[in-house]
Parts: structure tokens; C-alpha cells; sequence
């Protein structure tokens, strides 16, 4: 004899097929570097499993991709990168038949065109501020674009879009939130860089010297001046030329303050600073002790304040 009524049949059918209609698999997402990742969180749903490929101490001038990372790219919804002028281990494999539609390259044309022409006008008002010796930058630009909130603003809406594209098939409430959270990170981003502008205020009569340079974009959009960076390329000691020019400012700079990066040795350069009262604090561009959340790109902008304001004499 049958246990169930028809309609409680039927009720039970419902019930056993509802899940594979109401639970749609999580977005799979791959990034290369962690601040792009805090971006992502800014605005991605909670439900969104993302990948970092570059994992914290490594630089993205000299990593290699492992098999696990490969496999992470080829089980990726949505791929996003700076571009081959930072990540040239992807350029190869993200042009490929198969990663190229799902893979986003956020160092778009238009925000290089922005960069040039903001860099020629910087030129005009001051073109001895920028020593072209000094310049770690890649075809003429710098890549480090994340590092300016405007730009990682921009980044982020590129990836907005992305994720609304391929939400497609999801309720119309999931991009409605995406955008939401999008307005949100923006909101956040304004109010934290007012604070931030005016307690860099107190560094005008600091000189700062880099590693390498990186650190010029956040400097530029809070009105700050690198005075030199020790190496053009992250990866190689400088010539003695351009040692002993920079030795030489560190000599005659006011409060000299020397910003290093964890990713990089730091052996060879301990000679320059023999004999100069000068600050040495450590900034991290990958945001390597961020935590991994909604507010974690604001609180990388702060955190590379942070460092900076560590510059400050005693």
C-alpha cells in the first residue's frame, strides 16, 4: 500500500529537485596578486571562492606558475591581472584559446592613456622632480596601479562588470548587490583617502627613498616626492654609477627615509646607508598581512600610510 498521499508525493519531489535550481555552484575566481583579490572581496558575493596565485614573500617580477596554479586558471570562471608589463609569467598562458575569454587584463588602455597624460603634466610642473635613472616603470609605465586609489577604483569597476557579465543567468538581485557593494567601496575609498591626505600632510619635510619604484604611484596621488629609488630593476644590483648618485642624495637629503619591501633581498644595499642618520621602515605593495575581506583594500590604503608616516623623526 502507498505511504504517501499524491500530494505530499509531489511535495517531496519539489523539495528533492528545489537545489538544483536554488543552488547555483560558486564563482570560481583567480587572481594574480593579493590587492587585486581585496578588490574582488570588495564586491564579489560572499559565495565567491577566490584564488590568489602569488603567494605571500614572492614578487611577481620573477614567479613561476606551479601545476596547481595552472589548474586553478584552467577551473576559473573569471581570471583578473595587472597585465604582461607586471605578471609576464601569465601573458603566454592567459593569451591561450582556452583562458583568454575569461581572463581580464586591468591595466586597460584607457587607464595607461590616463597615467601618460597625468605624467605630462606632472613633467611640466616640475621636470626635475622625476629622474628618468630612478624609473622602474615598463614601456614608459608604471604598472603599479593599484597602488593609486583612483585607479584601483577603476580596476574595479572593470571587474564589476566582469562579474555582472557572467551573473547572467543569476537572479537580478545578484548584480544589483554587486553594484551596491561597488558604490559602497567607492564611498569607503573617499572617506578613508580624505584621512589619509591630511596625515601625510606631516611628511613634507621628509625626503623618502624606495627600493625600487613602486611606491610612487600612492605618493603622487597624496602630492608626495620620492627622492630616489636604489634599484631600476628589482631583480639585479644597480652599477656603481647610479649607487654612488644615490648615495650621494641620501648624503644630502633632509631626514632621509629609506622604504623597503619584503619580497626583495635586501644584502647588498646595507653599505649605502653606513654613515647617514637615516629611517628604515618596510612597506609591503602586496599587502601580504591584509586580512582577506570586504574592507581589506581600504585598509591596505592605510596600511601603506602607515609605513610611510613610520618615516617621521623621532
Amino acid at each position: 500500500m502507498n505511504r504517501f498521499s499524491g500530494s505530499a508525493l509531489a511535495i517531496l519531489l519539489t523539495l528533492a529537485l528545489l537545489p538544483l535550481h536554488a543552488v547555483a555552484a560558486p564563482l570560481k575566481i583567480v587572481t594574480s596578486i593579493k590587492p587585486i583579490t581585496l578588490m574582488v572581496r570588495a564586491i564579489a558575493p560572499e559565495s565567491a571562492l577566490v584564488t590568489t596565485l602569488i603567494p605571500a614573500g614572492a614578487s611577481p617580477h620573477t614567479y613561476q606558475l606551479r601545476p596547481s596554479d595552472r589548474q586553478a586558471l584552467a577551473d576559473a570562471d573569471l581570471i583578473f591581472w595587472v597585465g604582461p608589463d607586471m605578471e609576464l609569467f601569465l601573458d603566454r598562458i592567459l593569451s591561450s584559446t582556452e583562458l583568454a575569454p575569461k581572463s581580464h587584463q586591468l591595466m586597460s588602455e584607457m587607464v595607461i592613456a590616463d597615467d601618460q597624460e597625468h605624467r605630462h603634466h606632472d613633467e611640466h610642473e616640475d621636470h626635475d622632480s622625476h629622474d628618468s635613472e630612478d624609473g622602474h616603470h615598463h614601456n614608459g609605465v608604471d604598472p603599479h596601479i593599484w597602488l593609486d586609489p583612483e585607479a584601483a577604483l577603476g580596476m574595479t569597476t572593470i571587474i564589476e562588470q566582469a562579474l555582472v557579465g557572467v551573473a547572467d543567468d543569476a537572479p537580478s538581485s545578484e548584480a544589483d548587490g554587486i553594484a551596491q557593494r561597488l558604490q559602497q567601496f567607492e564611498a569607503q575609498l573617499n572617506e578613508k583617502e580624505t584621512k589619509i591626505r591630511k596625515q601625510l600632510t606631516q611628511l613634507d619635510a621628509v625626503d623618502i627613498f624606495t627600493y625600487h619604484d613602486a611606491f610612487r604611484r600612492f605618493a603622487e596621488h597624496y602630492g608626495m616626492t620620492i627622492a630616489g629609488a636604489l634599484t631600476i630593476t628589482p631583480e639585479k644590483t644597480p652599477g656603481a654609477k647610479h649607487m654612488q648618485d644615490i648615495q650621494n642624495r641620501l648624503h644630502a637629503a633632509h631626514h632621509p627615509c629609506l622604504m623597503t619591501e619584503p619580497q626583495f633581498n635586501r644584502d647588498w644595499w646595507q653599505s649605502l646607508s653606513e654613515g647617514i642618520d637615516i629611517t628604515i621602515v618596510t612597506w609591503d605593495p602586496l599587502a601580504s598581512d591584509i586580512a582577506d575581506s570586504r574592507n581589506g583594500y581600504v585598509e591596505f590604503q592605510q596600511s601603506l600610510a602607515d609605513a610611510a608616516l613610520k618615516c617621521l623623526p623621532k
